[in-house]
């Protein structure tokens, strides 16, 4: 079990944790220029099959899910060989798998774990959130007292579009990005959960200020609607307001700040086309739907994503930092007042599919690569 600390402490403990897993990295440092810094990206752990989220603990160790139903454990810079035990059963097929994992905001008092995944049920499969207490003995770890506070309904028997990000709001609240399963119609249909962000408490209750409550017909978990497949959210260091970064078609990805009750369209506006090249809905703009804070044509096929608020890149402080799939590259996006005044790429194919990014405790950019033999990477200025 880990015992608890004061808040600077748990820090200090991480930030001392991290450094040494650096310093235990099996693989030297590659260095690369970007618009402002040299950096070194030094792979810190390898022999990933599919990661697909990486969440950090208060003594410095780390969680990485892998897609094919797997939750690993890294220490001191080494990927324990035996997996997390207890982990729910999930439908590995496609884009689904074991996929987000965050730790709840009381951990180092609670040890809960939040963990969204792919689960077969009737109808087909669907996205589901459980929640979990990790225990810890040396370098063993199990999960217990699981419990599912959270399912997509209706379920599908599609295998991609989950979305599936976990985000912690600032009132102890609980975001996740769900994708529409493949069934367009549904993003805009509030008696479904595909293509919405939901909102519950850590329980998997309703909040009473969720903007459907009490709407007939509307599940009141819902947030916001009209998203096609978000797999990429976090919240703004300053404002506390929920981002997201969801797939388009051909073309259209889009950075949203889902709002309360707001629609943001798909699949009747977007700026991308079908993949057969058809035009997709109305256009770009209808009343009544929300416009993108930005979006990518060509498509980037964008994964996840975080602001940048450490202190090793004091010029990217603010910046929103977007893992790309399809060019294989990690995006910085200037923001200012709520805008996206600018966009750097770095790293263009020289890790493979870039899945998860994180802003790490130590200063550090963390990153994972969505690769059969996939990896832990940590960006920080070059030595």
């Amino acid at each position: 079990m880990i015992k608890t600390l004061p808040r600077t402490a748990r820090r200090q403990a991480v930030v001392a944790a991290l450094a040494l897993a650096v310093s235990a990295a099996p693989v030297a440092a590659k260095t690369f220029r970007t618009d402002d810094y040299a950096v070194d990206v030094t792979a810190v752990a390898s022999g990933l099959e599919h990661p697909w989220s990486l969440a950090f603990l208060p003594d410095g160790a780390m969680l990485v899910t892998e897609r094919p139903g797997r939750l690993r454990l890294v220490l001191d810079g080494s990927l324990v060989d035996a997996p997390v035990s207890g982990v729910p059963k999930v439908y590995a097929s496609g884009q689904g798998g074991l996929l987000d994992v965050v730790p709840s905001p009381d951990f180092a008092d609670s040890n809960l774990i939040y963990m969204s995944y792919a689960e077969r049920g009737d109808g087909g499969a669907g996205t589901a959130v459980a929640r979990a207490r990790l225990v810890r003995e040396g370098s063993s770890a199990r999960l217990e007292d699981v419990e599912v506070i959270f399912r997509q309904q209706p379920k599908t028997t599609t295998s991609h579009h989950f979305g599936s990000r976990l985000v912690f709001a600032r009132d102890g609240n609980l975001f996740a990005t769900l994708g529409e399963r493949g069934q367009r119609p549904l993003a805009q249909d509030l008696s479904t959960h595909n293509g919405k962000v939901v909102r519950i408490a850590p329980d998997g209750s309703v909040p009473n200020d969720n903007p459907f409550v009490g709407t007939d017909g509307a599940r009141p978990e819902i947030w916001s609607y009209g998203h096609r497949n978000p797999q990429g959210a976090t919240l703004h260091p300053e404002t506390g307001e929920l981002w997201t970064v969801a797939h388009g078609a051909r073309g259209g990805d889009e950075v949203n700040i889902p709002m309360s009750g707001r629609n943001y369209g798909w699949p009747v506006i977007s700026y991308g086309r079908h993949y057969s090249g058809a035009r997709i809905g109305v256009g770009t703009h209808k009343e009544g739907m929300e416009q993108p804070v930005y979006y990518w044509d060509p498509s980037i096929a964008p994964s996840g994503a975080a602001f940048y608020d450490g202190d090793l890149f004091p010029d990217w402080k603010g910046s929103l930092f977007v893992g790309a799939l399809k060019f294989q590259l990690l995006a910085r996006l200037d923001v200012k007042d709520g805008k996206i005044v600018g966009e750097e790429r770095m790293f263009e194919g020289a890790f493979g599919r870039i899945r998860d990014v994180r802003s790490g405790p130590d200063g550090a950019i963390w990153l994972l690569t969505d690769e059969a033999n996939g990896q832990l990477l940590r960006v920080a200025p070059a030595e």
